[in-house]
C-alpha cells in the first residue's frame, strides 16, 4: 500500500469535502449514533483557515478531523474525526488526533480542549493525550456550539435533559493541569508561518 500522509489541510483539499461528508454520514448510520451535520462550506472554510487535518493515500481520501474555537477562544474542540473504511486499523485516527491536538495547543495554548464522542477508540486517544471525562456543564456555554448538535439523531436527549447529558461522553483537556508538557508532534516550520499569517 502507498504511504498514508497526514497533514494540515488547505484550500487545495476542498475537492475531498463531499467524500468526507459522505464518509461521516455512512459511519454514523452504521454505528447507529448521531453526528453533528456540517455543510460543504463549513469544512472548506476549516481547510482554508488551517483548522483541519486530512489523511491521503496518494489521491485517495483516508481520514479527516477539524478544530474550532468557542466562547471567545477559551475553548477549542477537535471534531469530526473520521477514517475511511479502507484505511481503518492502520493507526490513521491516532495520527490525525495527534496533529489536531497539537494544532489546537499551538494556536490557542491557554484554551481548554474538549471532545464529545460516543466512540471508545476516540475516548482512548483522548485519555492518552490527557483529557478527562467531565459533565456537560464543564464545557463551553457558547450557544453556537450547541446549535451544531441539532442535526444529530440524539438531539432530543440533549434537549430533554436541558443539556446536562446525552449519548456522547464529554472529555476535557485543561492546559493548566499539564504545564510544561510537550505536544505529541512538532508542526513543520512552513505550517507555523502559515498559522502566523492567519492569526
Amino acid at each position: 500500500m502507498e504511504e498514508i500522509k497526514v497533514m494540515v489541510a488547505d484550500a487545495t483539499h476542498e475537492k475531498y469535502v463531499d467524500t468526507i461528508l459522505e464518509t461521516m454520514a455512512a459511519a454514523a448510520k452504521v454505528r447507529g449514533t448521531g453526528i453533528a451535520k456540517r455543510t460543504h462550506e463549513y469544512l472548506a472554510t476549516k481547510m482554508r483557515e488551517a483548522k483541519a487535518v486530512i489523511a491521503l493515500c496518494g489521491d485517495r481520501f483516508a481520514g479527516f478531523s477539524y478544530i474550532e474555537t468557542w466562547g471567545n477562544k477559551h475553548y477549542v474542540t477537535t471534531s469530526g474525526l473520521i477514517v475511511h473504511p479502507d484505511f481503518r486499523g492502520l493507526g490513521v485516527a491516532k495520527r490525525i488526533k495527534d496533529i489536531t491536538f497539537t494544532l489546537a495547543r499551538t494556536r490557542w495554548p491557554e484554551a481548554k480542549i474538549f471532545s464529545l464522542t460516543s466512540g471508545s477508540a476516540v475516548m482512548k486517544m483522548n485519555t492518552h493525550l490527557g483529557y478527562l471525562p467531565v459533565t456537560f456543564g464543564d464545557l463551553t456555554d457558547d450557544e453556537a456550539f450547541w446549535r451544531g448538535c441539532e442535526g444529530c439523531v440524539n438531539f432530543d436527549v440533549l434537549k430533554r435533559t436541558e443539556r446536562r447529558y446525552c449519548i456522547c461522553t464529554a472529555m476535557l483537556y485543561d492546559p493548566d493541569k499539564h504545564i510544561g508538557e510537550a505536544t505529541p508532534i512538532e508542526l513543520p516550520k512552513e505550517l507555523m508561518e502559515r498559522i502566523k499569517i492567519l492569526k
